[in-house]
Order: structure tokens, then sequence, then C-alpha cells
């Protein structure tokens, strides 16, 4: 699964550039694409409102936690 993902910036503005940190976050985006895609059909197949499944998705993502926020 190939995708576009965005350029990686830091909180400063200037582009994460490093090859390898590129391909890990890639790598994470690409992961995570596949088991959100996965998630989502299983709940279509179970008959969970398509719209309920896509408000969980949304609120998963804003529930994570920064655990580098007091460095």
């Amino acid at each position: 699964m190939s995708n576009e993902w965005p350029k990686w910036v830091r909180d400063d503005g200037s582009v994460v550039s490093c090859t390898e940190k590129v391909k890990v976050m890639a790598e994470n985006f690409d992961e995570l694409k596949q088991i959100a895609q996965d998630a989502l059909e299983d709940g279509l197949l179970m008959e969970v409102s398509e719209a309920q499944m896509r408000k969980a998705l949304h609120e998963l993502v804003d529930a994570l936690v920064n655990p580098y926020n007091n460095i």
C-alpha cells in the first residue's frame, strides 16, 4: 500500500528530511490506514452505522496522548 503522505515538519516548521525517519512514518501511517480500513469494514459488515464508525475513529485519534509533551 503506497500513499503520498505529507511532508513531515517539526514544531518550528523545519522539514524532517532524514530518510529513515520519513520511511518509518510512511510505514506507520500505511499500517494505521489499513487497520482503520479493516475496522471500518468489520463494523459495516456487522451493521454498525458508517457515520458512527467514522465518529468513533475520529474520537480515537483525538484521544491520543503526547507522552513527550513535558520534555
